[in-house]
């Protein structure tokens, strides 16, 4: 298994740590829930704790399914690889063109757009890439 394989399937475990911490209702890396819904979703107002548990179990899924564990059928495993990696650079390729509100209605502030073309998109896309790597193995 690759390094990109491995790290991107970490990535993704790292992020869904962070949206398990959020539905708990840590406001960590901000000091608070309206700095942590600016910076994070563009709003006012941070999604509801099942709205992120949502997210962390979708993200630990695609783990799995980077990591091939438990072992899928090769072409359901490259059919959900190969939607994630949609998925992500989608998301990504919106984010660095300033329209992420067309998949995220609301995600307007300034201080998102910054951090979204500057972080979250390029990671976004750095997690599709390593989807279609993971293809491989």
């Amino acid at each position: 298994m690759s390094f990109l394989t491995r790290l991107t399937s970490a990535t993704l475990v790292m992020l869904a740590g962070l949206h398990v911490a959020w539905g708990k209702g840590s406001t960590f890396p901000f000091v608070d829930q309206q700095q942590l819904a600016d910076a994070v979703v563009g709003t006012d107002e941070v999604p509801a704790p099942a709205s992120c548990f949502a997210v962390a179990a979708a993200l630990t899924a695609g783990s799995a399914v980077v990591l091939g564990v438990p072992r899928l059928p090769r072409a359901l495993r490259t059919t959900g690889l190969l939607g994630m990696a949609g998925v992500f650079g989608l998301r990504g390729a919106l984010g660095l063109a300033g329209k992420t509100d067309l998949v995220s209605p609301g995600s307007s502030s300034v201080r998102f757009r910054g951090l979204d073309r500057r972080l979250y998109s390029p990671v976004c896309i750095g997690l599709a890439l390593g989807c279609l790597s993971a293809r491989r193995y």
